[in-house]
């Protein structure tokens, strides 16, 4: 198989992969390189970050809109999409661009999981704080909704 059809196929799976949800670069860097070689797959993600077709920041937009609307904090997203290779500069730029009011956020996140049922006793308080935290929700606000 000559480079260039195996570029193309490089091209098409990444294509594949986008056309089902956007992905930050090392997510289809990742993907693509159990596939392709490195090389490859370098050059196919540069031309289709050149042409739009793939954009860490979109992704980043996406990702923060999606896990904000299932309950998880900034906390937790920053964490997420560090790992998933976003740059901190661009995960700040996106936490503080989004149009999320993380208060209201985590007063519906209790309102869901507890039904707005105040905590029985101590135990039971620190148990929604632990799980609120893990959701990715500051201690202070946490501290704060649910005194």
């Amino acid at each position: 198989m000559d480079g260039k059809s195996t570029l193309v196929e490089v091209r098409v799976a990444a294509m594949d992969l986008l056309a089902r949800r956007e992905h930050s670069r090392r997510e289809l860097h990742n993907k693509l390189e159990r596939r392709f070689s490195e090389d490859q797959v370098a050059q196919a993600l540069q031309t289709l970050a050149a042409e739009g077709l793939q954009s860490d920041s979109r992704f980043a937009e996406a990702f923060v809109r999606q896990r904000s609307q299932r309950g998880y904090g900034p906390l937790r997203i920053r964490q997420e999409l560090r790992q998933r290779g976003i740059s901190d500069a661009l995960v700040a730029e996106t936490l503080e661009s989004c149009d999320v009011d993380w208060y209201e956020a985590l007063e519906g996140v209790v309102e869901r999981k507890y039904g707005g049922h105040p905590a029985t006793d101590l135990k039971e308080k620190a148990r929604r704080q632990r799980f609120l935290l893990y959701r990715g929700f500051a201690g202070e606000q946490i501290r704060e909704v649910l005194d």
